[in-house]
């Protein structure tokens, strides 16, 4: 089990690995654009586009991507999500420790 120092140690040996790193969704989507005679638009057909979701205080909100950032956007919240599983094992890992230190001076106390 690791103490709380290899668990701080794990961590920011781990989350360095982890940039680029973001938290939402990446969608693509098929939009009318903003110009007035469009021929597209005009025809009914729709402009490709990328759009980022997140959550900025409470509120979703969304951002266009240009195409050549779509990759490393996509590789960001996969990165994310790994931080996350990451801080849920840190967690967890702190608890275990926790015991394991109260286990350790309850038998050195009954021996």
């Amino acid at each position: 089990e690791m103490a709380k120092r290899d668990v701080k140690g794990h961590f920011l040996a781990e989350i360095a690995k982890l940039w680029p790193a973001a938290r939402g969704s990446l969608s693509y989507v098929r939009k009318p654009c903003i110009r007035p005679n469009c021929p597209a638009c005009a025809r009914g057909d729709k402009h490709p586009s990328w759009i980022f979701s997140f959550y900025d205080k409470g509120k979703q909100r969304c951002l266009y991507v240009p195409q050549k950032l779509v990759a490393t956007l996509r590789q960001a919240i996969a990165n994310g999500r790994k931080v996350e599983q990451l801080l849920s094992e840190c967690g967890a890992a702190l608890v275990y420790e926790d015991r394991a230190q109260r286990k350790r001076k309850a038998s050195k106390r009954e021996g």
